[in-house]
């Protein structure tokens, strides 16, 4: 995963929560009811992050599905444990078909 699409994808996240949060407070009703200010900005951050940021969330997605499934492919350090002391013993290894 690149970091720096991680990086953009949160930062334009939290903009499109303070932009609008930060609007509202300019309004005095909102200044009192701060509260009701963040419910809105958070949803008008949600619907902007779901039509404008597709892109990039898709770009952050990918990244981290590459990045699991290089994990997931590696051999890990005990199964080349064990299939090297199976090999030294000279058993098969419990995977093996009989005949």
């Amino acid at each position: 995963m690149k970091a720096r699409s991680a990086i953009v994808y949160s930062v334009l996240r939290l903009l499109a929560f303070l932009v609008p949060f930060g609007i509202m407070m300019l309004f005095p009703i909102m200044r009192e009811y701060y509260w009701l200010a963040a419910i809105f900005a958070a949803l008008i951050g949600l619907s902007l992050s779901l039509l404008f940021l597709r892109k990039p969330l898709d770009d952050v997605t990918t990244g981290l599905a590459d990045r699991r499934a290089q994990t997931r492919a590696s051999v890990s350090d005990e199964d080349a444990e064990d299939a090297a002391a199976d090999a030294a013993s000279g058993t098969d290894s419990p995977d093996a078909p009989t005949s």
